[in-house]
């Protein structure tokens, strides 16, 4: 093979990689799809090393050494997305929410120890909202719908996670949702829709902050951490701990640990989040903030309940704030700062069933099964 012809080969190859790096690299940035990068450098290792077959057949041995740099830069291109997905997530596909379904043979769900004094008849009211308080309200079902099968993601009792809990509230798909407080977002939704929100406070619970089980980092103030998510405090050490730049990582959009995140940051200004994924969209790029992975420099928020007795992550560990533990006994008393009410939130059913329904959760029946599923009664 000629000077030439190898050339025009090498050249012609080169550009074929080069247009697979970028416009693979450019649809992994706008999807989000990760998994990808391991494909997209087989196809590029591939490719070289079917160039240098070409061009050195014959020469074994420098055959040899050139797959081998190929194969490195193949790793080289999977070892980045592996290492992270090596990582502890705290996210919903964590939860097997069928082990509170009602009417199963679970040990999960809070039962009375006698018959409700109180049982719905006729229209049932349709339920959803925060995944975190599925428990909670699927033992509400089991006291007093008529039994059935209600699978935790569709049917009368659903959950579908507090964003779109709300959005079928206002759209009248839902008579009663179980979640925190709307954001300003889910408020001017139903204003927008001329829809009325009534809180109805049912429990307490606690919002907490958690850290990599290794960080030796216990306990911050609510400064400390409003410092953080500013911009203001950017290194562990700066707070006593090892010399590691701290990632703050956040929730989506009108989650319900989004809203109370910003209700806690109130006139402190939120630095831009880190973002894990991507997606393209008629409007742009979507930023959306992916679900906590457990860097040893990280930290994020979720609720107690839910990180506790729902996902029970060994790996993170939950931070005092202001000194005082999120414990049940300090939600109690509120010693806990970050201790706050959680809501049954209707817009004005027609169903007749819905006040009724609401006055027995505030009955000591309805109280107790608060208690015994893990939260703090309102009474």
């Amino acid at each position: 093979m000629n000077a030439f012809v190898k050339l025009l080969i090498t050249l012609l190859a080169v550009a074929a990689m080069l247009a697979v790096f970028v416009f693979g690299g450019i649809y992994v940035l706008n999807t989000g799809e990760e998994k990808l990068l391991v494909l997209l450098g087989a196809i590029i290792v591939s490719m070289m090393i079917l160039l240098i077959y070409i061009l050195e057949r014959g020469n074994g041995k420098k055959t040899a050494i050139w797959i081998s740099l190929c194969l490195l830069v193949g790793i080289g291109f999977a070892a980045p997305y592996y290492y992270k997905e090596s990582f502890a997530k705290v996210d919903d596909s964590e939860v097997d929410l069928f082990v509170y379904e009602p009417f199963k043979e679970n040990e999960k769900l809070a039962r009375l120890d006698s018959k409700a004094s109180f049982a719905i008849e006729g229209e049932l009211p349709i339920l959803d909202g925060a995944t975190a308080l599925y428990p909670l309200f699927a033992a509400f079902a089991e006291a007093t719908y008529p039994k059935g099968v209600y699978e935790p993601y569709r049917g009368p009792v659903a959950t579908t996670t507090t964003p779109s809990a709300y959005s079928r509230l206002i759209k009248g798909n839902a008579d009663v949702i179980f979640a925190a407080e709307p954001s300003s977002g889910q408020l001017q939704e139903a204003k927008e829709a001329g829809v009325e929100l009534k809180l109805t406070p049912i429990g307490r619970e606690a919002f907490v902050f958690f850290v990599n089980s290794r960080n030796k980092i216990s306990d911050l103030s609510s400064e400390d951490i409003r410092g953080i998510y500013s911009g203001d405090i950017e290194n562990w050490k700066e707070l006593g701990g090892k010399n590691d730049e701290i990632r703050p990582f956040q929730r989506p959009e009108d989650s319900g640990s989004q809203t109370m995140f910003i209700k806690f940051m109130g006139d402190t200004e939120i630095e831009k989040p880190e973002t894990e994924d991507l997606a393209g969209g008629m409007g742009g790029i979507i930023e959306e903030v992916a679900s906590y992975r457990n860097y040893k420099n990280a930290i994020g928020y979720t609720f107690r309940f839910y990180s506790t007795e729902m996902v029970k992550n060994d790996k993170i560990k939950l931070l005092s704030i202001d000194g005082m533990e999120p414990s049940i006994e300090n939600i109690r008393s509120s010693d806990y700062p970050l201790a706050s009410e959680f809501y049954a939130i209707t817009a004005g059913s027609e169903n007749p069933n819905v006040e009724p329904f609401l006055e027995w959760i505030l009955s000591d029946e309805g109280q107790k099964l608060v208690e015994d599923t893990g939260f703090v009664p309102v009474k």
